[in-house]
């Protein structure tokens, strides 16, 4: 089986390490970078999915995908655009209808931080902006039916943006389990590595 790791905003594929190393064999695990090279003007929501789609698809056989966050929200795409190429879907983090108020906000916030704030990410200020202000509009309540493969949504229990929007998710994805991770807020890889890896195993082994 193939699964594939996908990391949340100002994260990257390093932020698997710690979750990877505690996944039981034999799984084929793939993290791809999502971020774009510094020579591409178009930072938008829509250039990132084009390109973690022509990802996606240099996989011949049905794959596993699992996201966070924003990570979450390219695989959710993918999963409604592709459903015959995803055999099991894990969002983790994920709103499916983007909060507009709390991404304006954010950018508003993110407008009067100094830019080295953002030197521990792969992704410069104005990129992040970019990216966030390209989102605000994104909407998938009336394609969430077409979700047909198995779903898991996980959210960690101090999270309580995306536990909510993870707790309506599970009413609306008809295949779908939900479970709230103890002692974990938004970044559930990096906060509860090994009993994510726990998670995910028992799942894809169903």
């Amino acid at each position: 089986m193939k699964l594939i790791l996908v990391h949340g905003l100002g994260q990257s594929a390093k932020s698997w390490d710690e979750t990877k190393g505690y996944l039981k064999q034999p799984i084929d695990v793939h993290c791809p970078e999502l971020y774009l090279t510094e020579s591409d003007d178009d930072f938008s929501y829509q250039k990132l999915y084009e390109r973690f789609e022509e990802y996606c698809e240099q996989f011949k056989e049905p794959i596993i995908l699992c996201g966070l966050s924003l990570g979450g929200v390219l695989c959710l795409n993918y999963a409604i655009e592709h459903r015959n190429k995803v055999e099991k879907l894990i969002l983790i983090s994920t709103q499916y209808k983007m909060p507009k108020l709390l991404l304006y906000v954010q950018n508003l916030v993110f407008r009067c931080l100094p830019a080295k704030i953002f030197h521990h990410s792969n992704l410069t200020k104005s990129r992040i902006i970019q990216l966030c202000t390209s989102m605000m509009h994104l909407d998938f309540s009336n394609r969430l039916q077409e979700i047909a493969c198995d779903t898991l949504l996980l959210c960690g229990e101090k999270d309580l943006v995306n536990l909510a929007a993870s707790n309506r998710l599970s009413r609306k994805i008809k295949k779908s389990n939900m479970i709230k991770i103890a002692n974990s807020g938004h970044e559930v890889n990096k906060d509860q590595a090994q009993k994510l890896a726990e998670i995910l195993f028992c799942f894809l082994q169903k």
